[in-house]
């Protein structure tokens, strides 16, 4: 999709929130249903085709097989994602149906949404989702949103389609969904007055780090690889670095499996993330919710590539407690043996100072790292920082333990 294309699609997608939430939100709360909403229509086109399938399969496992739970598989298969629905709803027929009574829509579109499977139940949960539909069921204003994401001046879908003039609407890829997210993104944290790179990355930076990571080992890449981003914000650096992959170098005669991984603390940034990876095919059980310095949720696992832009110049004084116990570090990821000065290895702290926690993200993804020993090739790491990594904190301080273990 051209940017001419993509930029027409998000204004307007932008002109909804004007159009129909202007007298129901302050204009800083429109992305809360905005976003939601574009990415509810991306699901519901995706399982519009398949949705009869979906459906008989579900009148067989209750039926024929008598089932009183319904078997995940089966509707995956059916539905020809890792998601589905077994409403009987879709959008389209949601608006085609109403009538006056706004409790009969509120009512059928609360079914739609616990018609899904629970890994989107998740997404509408993270995105509060069901409560802003009541809102603005409550308001008369749901069956005009739902009317403007169903125009057909705009094509959300996977095909090619022709507005009321005539005139072809080009498909939507999955890239080009991912680009409609960020630069909505971008535009309600323009109105916000918050930093853009609070929740994804500019896509010129992350080709940047694409080719500092990938270029050296292009001609050793290997056939399965997994990607880690501690800090994934919407994933746009994940699904980057996959796509980078998949086009510059591309096997022949077998398919590379580029598996992704990783965890968002925001609620809503995880929720694009997450539908964002299923959209795509990708896991999206490889993405986690919360705190990556609180929780250790990949302890398990090493990564062969990591890319990141963790936040600077922000505090972690309140995950502290996970961290250390008083001067003590608890957690294992924040501690080094370095030698003295006698050549003696004795344990030391890999904390930066409270006020700025980037280089706790360098030592989660230095953690995650492959052993040369038992991997040809062990980890490749490319992380955004500003200045102050390189220089901050005294010598024999955790600023300069870390530097001192990166570097011997």
């Amino acid at each position: 999709m051209d940017h001419a294309v993509h930029n027409k699609l998000v204004s307007f997608i932008w002109n909804i929130a004007d159009d129909c939430l202007r007298d129901v939100y302050v204009r800083g709360k429109y992305r809360d249903v905005i976003l939601p909403m574009v990415v509810l229509r991306r699901l519901d086109t995706l399982l519009m085709p398949n949705k009869d399938a979906v459906l008989e399969e579900v009148r067989y496992q209750k039926e024929e097989m008598n089932e009183i739970e319904l078997d995940d598989e089966p509707l995956k298969d059916a539905s020809g994602y890792v998601f589905y629905n077994v409403s009987k709803w879709t959008l389209t027929s949601l608006y085609n149906t109403a009538t006056n009574n706004r409790q009969i829509l509120l009512a059928n579109f609360e079914e739609y949404l616990n018609g899904f499977s629970a890994n989107v139940l998740e997404i509408i949960e993270r995105f509060e989702l069901k409560s802003k539909i009541q809102h603005m069921a409550g308001k008369d204003v749901l069956l005009d949103v739902v009317e403007k994401f169903l125009s057909p001046k705009i094509n959300l879908t996977p095909e090619e389609a022709v507005d009321p003039d005539g005139y072809k609407l080009p498909a939507l890829s999955n890239l080009g969904m991912g680009y409609v997210f960020e630069e909505l993104i971008r535009k309600f944290n323009e109105e916000n007055n918050e930093e853009a790179g609070e929740h994804f990355t500019p896509r010129e930076v992350i080709e940047l780090m694409t080719h500092l990571v990938f270029d050296p080992v292009k001609d050793t890449l290997p056939l399965t690889l997994t990607v880690y981003d501690p800090a994934c914000g919407s994933g746009g650096m994940l699904t980057e670095s996959q796509n980078f992959i998949e086009e510059k170098y591309p096997t022949t005669g077998t398919r590379r499996d580029i598996h992704l991984y990783g965890k968002e603390i925001n609620d809503e940034t995880y929720a694009i993330c997450k539908s964002d990876m299923m959209i795509k095919g990708n896991n999206p059980e490889n993405i986690k919710v919360g705190s990556t310095l609180s929780t250790d949720e990949f302890a398990a696992l090493r990564f062969d590539f990591m890319l990141s832009n963790p936040p600077y110049g922000k505090s972690w004084a309140s995950e502290q407690k996970h961290i250390k116990d008083g001067s003590d570090v608890i957690d294992p990821r924040f501690k080094l043996k370095l030698n003295n000065y006698w050549g003696i290895p004795e344990d030391c702290d890999a904390t930066p100072r409270s006020s700025d926690g980037q280089l706790l993200f360098l030592m989660e993804m230095v953690s995650k790292m492959k052993d040369p020993a038992y991997s040809t090739q062990g980890s490749r790491i490319v992380s955004v920082h500003n200045g102050s990594s390189l220089f901050t904190g005294d010598a024999g301080g955790g600023e300069s333990n870390i530097r001192r273990h990166i570097i011997e």
